[in-house]
């Protein structure tokens, strides 16, 4: 599922509710619930952390070094924003949430310049 999109007057109505991020930010962040459902045994309903944790893998995976600087240029600096768009997604009724889910699961989980930064996966190559 590389290529996401919109229909006809989704976005205008994101829009709408939280004009905050860029439309990029609200597709990346169905990829990544699609991206964690992939890894599991059978699908399920992911808690915010595991959610998170798919953001930032698959932020990595896809725009490697500049990762931050992507989500950052869509208006998502922290993870909390991420919450903000998984809960936008919910209150629109293109995602589904449990009784027990809340916004401040998403608040602090990570740094994002620890994350995408400093604990970035650098692989050492080998020279011989």
């Amino acid at each position: 599922m590389n290529e996401l999109a919109f229909r006809d007057g989704v976005m205008d109505r994101i829009r709408l509710k939280e004009p905050r991020f860029h439309e990029h930010a609200y597709l990346f962040v169905l990829s990544a619930l699609e991206y964690c459902q992939t890894k599991l045994p059978e699908r399920r309903h992911l808690t915010g952390r595991e959610l998170l944790d798919g953001c930032r893998a698959l932020a990595i995976e896809r725009y490697g070094v500049l990762a931050r600087t992507v989500l950052e240029f869509w208006g998502v600096t922290a993870t909390a924003d991420i919450g903000d768009i998984v809960f936008t997604l919910v209150e629109l009724g293109l995602l589904q949430s449990q009784p027990n889910d809340t916004r401040e699961e998403f608040v602090d989980v990570f740094d994002f310049a620890a994350a995408f930064d400093r604990d970035y996966p650098w692989k050492a190559s080998s020279v011989g």
